[in-house]
């Protein structure tokens, strides 16, 4: 009644409130944002479901009732409204992608705008795909049902869809629009795997490459120097998670590596380089050459490319293959061979010749001048630092935070929730392996924690020296 007026009303004058009106002013403040329903149940026992399904249907708001979805136009850049009507143009959302042993691949997604039927061609504006929908289907967990169309604030998966991945827009190809992606976190830490047998070998890569399909924060790659498949998650459980259903599901065997914190490289100074790559064995030569301006950008800000080119230094087809250069050169820093993150690279002049220049010359000259730069740049290392928050009896509470602080943590919060002491933190990555054991020893088993990524940070000098004098014992140069 605090909350709601036309409630309060009719509690004053004594009213009897029936269940219907008291629903009514729930799904009210809920949609306000003024309260949170709560309920409690078991999934794993089947208790609670029913009620918090009717709770969902009662209390949280339709498609209607919230404002119309925005995107944007692919190539204008554009900002598109579509309201949450059948008569819009078809947009969509990929949310889910997921392998069905029994229909295979399977695409789920939420219906913004318009509706869709079965066997009818879509457009991916995510990559700039035609794709065509086989099957719709309507899933009731385990049971699945073909319906021949879903409309406007439906959620369905659908069959057919091999290039539409998670975060994708699928839309009328006639209206485009791309609708606010998901943003997935870069992966922190890599396991090495190694298959048992030639079979193992010659199927991992299909197993790896379904899995990634499935969830977008899991990584593989193929390491040429050892030999290894490099996969890469979110951290321990994530990647044991992973291993495991490899192993049960695909039934492949593999020997697993240790975890090894992902690191990153940065540059800390701008500089200027040039990259030649100019060769003449007789014949058809090759030639380019490329002027780089090269600058740290902020943590987190990513990678940019700008053209500065100013009338035709270098043909505009060549401009591709410089950026593609450049993009190999920071796969692999200079320090320890970790990816180079953060960068402004700028194209400000270059040559070109009209008869031996060719797209791999650009792209040697790019990677050759990115490579160089990075030396100059005085780069260093950034490791993934991680949110920790426990939860502990306050007997533990001493020893727990000194284990913190023993790991080079920062303690951010430390608060009282009842009996239990609430301790926040940022930790390396590096510093809470086994943490989970070391946890329950400290505490008898009382104590629990979560933890997640936040954010990327340099490395303090002795910990670098300490890690590059390892890395650079296998790391060949």
């Amino acid at each position: 009644a605090e909350l709601d007026d036309q409630l309060l009303i009719s509690y004053l004058e004594g009213r009897h409130i029936p269940a219907a009106e008291l629903d009514k002013a729930v799904r009210r403040a809920t949609l306000a944002n003024v309260v949170t329903p709560v309920l409690c149940g078991s999934a794993m026992r089947n208790r609670g479901i029913q009620p918090l399904l009717d709770a969902v249907i009662d209390y949280l708001p339709s498609p209607v009732d919230v404002p119309p979805v925005e995107g944007v136009h692919p190539k204008t850049g554009e900002t598109i409204e579509r309201q949450a009507a059948d008569d819009e143009p078809f947009a969509a959302l990929a949310f889910k992608i997921v392998g069905d042993p029994y229909v295979g691949r399977l695409a789920y997604f939420r219906v913004y705008s318009g509706k869709v039927s079965q066997g009818s061609l879509v457009h991916n504006s995510t990559h700039g795909e035609r794709e065509r929908i086989g099957r719709l289907l309507r899933m009731h967990a385990q049971h699945r049902e073909d319906i021949p169309e879903a409309y406007a604030g439906a959620i369905v998966a659908a069959v057919g869809l091999k290039k539409t991945f998670t975060g994708d827009t699928i839309c009328d190809k006639s209206h485009p629009i791309v609708l606010e992606a998901i943003k997935f976190p870069e992966p922190v830490i890599s396991v090495a795997l190694e298959p048992r047998t030639k079979e193992d070998q010659d199927r991992m890569s299909e197993t790896l490459g379904r899995l990634a399909d499935e969830d977008p924060t899991f990584r593989t790659r193929y390491d040429a120097e050892t030999g290894q498949t490099i996969i890469s998650g979110m951290g321990e459980l994530h990647l044991e998670v992973i291993v495991d259903r490899m192993m049960k599901e695909y039934r492949l065997e593999a020997n697993v590596g240790k975890p090894e914190v992902a690191y990153k490289e940065a540059i800390t100074h701008p500089v200027k380089t040039e990259g030649r790559f100019i060769r003449q064995t007789g014949g058809h030569g090759q030639y380019g050459v490329v002027e780089l301006e090269v600058a740290p950008r902020e943590r987190g800000a990513g990678f940019q490319f700008v053209n500065k080119i100013v009338g035709a230094a270098i043909p505009r087809e060549f401009i591709g293959p410089v950026e593609q250069g450049v993009k190999e050169a920071l796969e692999t820093g200079v320090l320890a061979n970790y990816p180079v993150v953060d960068v402004e690279v700028t194209l400000v002049d270059g040559s070109y010749h009209p008869v031996d220049s060719s797209e791999l010359a650009f792209r040697m000259a790019g990677s050759m001048a990115m490579r160089k730069a990075l030396s100059m740049a005085k780069p260093i290392l950034l490791e993934p630092i991680m949110e920790i928050e426990v939860s502990t009896p306050e007997q533990f509470f001493g020893d727990v935070l000194a284990d913190v602080n023993a790991r080079r943590g920062h303690v951010t919060m430390v608060d009282q929730r009842g009996h239990m002491r609430l301790i926040r933190a940022l930790v390396p990555l590096a510093e809470t392996f086994g943490y989970s054991t070391g946890l329950r020893s400290l505490t008898q088993g009382r104590a629990t924690y979560t933890m997640e990524f936040d954010h990327y940070k340099e490395v303090p000098s002795s910990v670098a020296e300490t890690l590059l004098g390892r890395v650079r014992g296998y790391v060949r140069r």
